[in-house]
């Protein structure tokens, strides 16, 4: 059963965050469950349809459930959007989502998806204009699975090059790009103002979603 949701989304704050320092699989995921999902299922209701009119296809949500989790506690949570209604894993998507440190809104392609060398090879071919349509604070990583990333704006050319070359010649390469936004940022408590940024960066990202399509 999906959790109720509102038209108003109040952000995120400090017991958010607090989730994800809580002992033990059970422990967290009950605070998860209680705390920080019901907040993605909002953002769901509210970003699923200008998303999907951004894309021009149908947009639809989906919130990580960790159900193959049976002893570690996951480190970090989100909510996925994909043009796909059974899942998101094996296509091109966004993502908004929480380390403890900070959350993440952001563009993924993961290993899972079978056209990630379409996108590899458009990317390589478009690297100029990815260097100036990408601003210099977002962040690329190569593993979904790390907080840390690369700041778009530290890297070379030959850098950015070897991201796509990687995602193209590696079976388990991924990659993400997006914005961080951390932990006590008074953005994160102003619902409107985070949806706004949210909207602000998939429309930045909105050129690399659609390299992901022959």
């Amino acid at each position: 059963m999906s959790a109720a949701v509102t038209d108003v989304f109040n952000g995120f704050n400090d017991s958010d965050f607090e989730v994800f320092e809580i002992e033990g699989l059970e422990s967290r995921m009950d605070a998860l469950i209680s705390r920080v999902r019901p907040k993605f299922h909002e953002l769901g209701e509210r970003v699923s349809k200008s998303l999907g009119e951004l894309c021009d296809d149908e947009m639809f949500t989906h919130v990580a459930k960790h159900a193959r989790r049976t002893v570690n506690p996951p480190n970090d949570s989100w909510v996925a959007f994909a043009h796909n209604k059974r899942g998101y894993k094996a296509h091109p998507h966004f993502q908004i989502g929480l380390w403890s440190t900070h959350v993440f809104v952001q563009f993924a392609i993961i290993y899972e998806c079978p056209n990630k060398n379409v996108f590899a090879e458009r990317a390589l071919n478009e690297l100029d204009s990815i260097r100036k349509s990408v601003p210099a604070h977002f962040v690329w990583s190569k593993d979904h699975m790390v907080p840390t990333g690369l700041t778009h704006g530290d890297l070379s050319d030959e850098d950015l090059a070897e991201l796509m070359s990687r995602l193209k010649s590696v079976k388990a390469a991924e990659l993400t790009c997006g914005i961080h936004i951390q932990r006590g940022d008074p953005l994160l408590a102003d619902g409107e103002a985070f949806l706004h940024r949210v909207d602000e960066t998939f429309r930045t990202l909105l050129p690399l979603y659609r390299m992901a399509f022959a």
